[in-house]
């Protein structure tokens, strides 16, 4: 009999690529990753793993296995929705991520509301870039990730994921108080072609939609700083080091010295819940995506058309 376990750290091995990204990924160590596979290996009668320079890599036999691992543990995950949804109760642990304005701005209430109506339901959060959020929820080391995309370029989202909107964010430009055009009731994008910027991390989704919206204005733009956190942005913005996109949902209080302004183009951003398709009848799963919405209603809340979505294919 193979055990479950070990395919689970199989699994992990096959998806993170590393020992210790296994370890991180399943939290335990990275000896007990090697022992884990030294059993695994030991009862399959057969190498599974192979060094590689400083690390190590899947042998044929460990690409096959895994590749079953990987079935049996979505079926796995499958039987554990359908005995929770039997069961109608609301228990065990969620892992749940959250870009970090939504962190600041949603997960407080929602998380709150979950604990105060389920309180046999233990919640984990972290905050988590929205790209990094999709992974984890692929892999299986979370169970929902709240992240986003802008009104004019789409979060690419792998198959087997479910999707429901929690809300549309606007978001304005965040200025200097004395800056010329801090007193207008819009600007254009294009007015800002001389300003310099602060924006996100490069590489991140949300400096690469920055960058293709300016550009697709005629702007090239003139990157001065690089902030993760919108807070540090918006307190570059008051020292008078540039200006910076600031959309509403966990802004506020906003520093003194900085007043925003709308964009003419109307711009907003989608936040939006993800999990995994066999997950989906989870009591808990269906609980943290109602809690998740009644707090994203105190932002102007989700459309009427934003009942789930579900990508082409189950994860495997």
């Amino acid at each position: 009999m193979l055990n479950l376990e070990r395919l689970r750290t199989l699994d992990a091995l096959a998806r993170h690529g590393s020992v210790s990204g296994a370890a991180e990924g399943l939290h335990i160590t990275t000896s007990a990753v090697s022992q884990q596979m030294a059993k695994l290996e030991r009862e399959v009668g057969q190498r599974l793993l192979a060094k590689h320079g400083r690390g190590v890599r899947l042998t044929d036999a460990g690409r096959l296995l895994a590749e079953h691992a990987a079935r049996i543990l979505s079926q796995v995950e499958l039987a554990q929705a359908d005995l929770e949804a039997q069961r109608g109760q609301v228990v065990g642990e969620l892992r749940v991520s959250a870009f970090p304005t939504a962190a600041r701005g949603l997960f407080p209430v929602a998380l709150a509301d979950l604990r105060e109506r389920h309180p046999a339901l233990r919640v984990r959060s972290r905050e988590m870039e929205p790209e990094n959020g999709i992974r984890g929820v692929v892999r299986g080391d979370l169970d929902l990730a709240v992240v986003l995309d802008w009104y004019n370029k789409p979060m690419p989202l792998p198959d087997g994921l479910v999707k429901a909107l929690l809300l549309d964010d606007p978001a304005d430009v965040a200025l200097p108080a004395f800056h010329p055009l801090a007193g207008r009731d819009e600007i254009d994008l294009a007015e800002l072609a001389e300003d310099e910027w602060i924006t996100w991390g490069e590489g991140e989704f949300c400096h690469e939609w920055l960058m293709f919206t300016l550009r697709s204005k005629g702007v090239e733009p003139i990157v001065a700083h690089r902030a993760a956190e919108s807070h540090t942005q918006l307190n570059l913005v008051a020292a008078g080091l540039g200006v910076c996109v600031a959309p509403l949902l966990g802004r506020d209080p906003l520093p003194g010295g900085v007043v925003t302004v709308p964009l003419r183009q109307r711009v907003r951003r989608h936040v939006f819940v993800v999990w995994r398709a066999d997950a989906d009848r989870r009591p808990s799963i269906r609980a943290a995506v109602r809690a998740l919405r009644a707090a994203g209603e105190r932002f102007g809340g989700a459309p009427e058309d934003g009942a789930p979505v579900r990508t082409a294919a189950p994860a495997s």
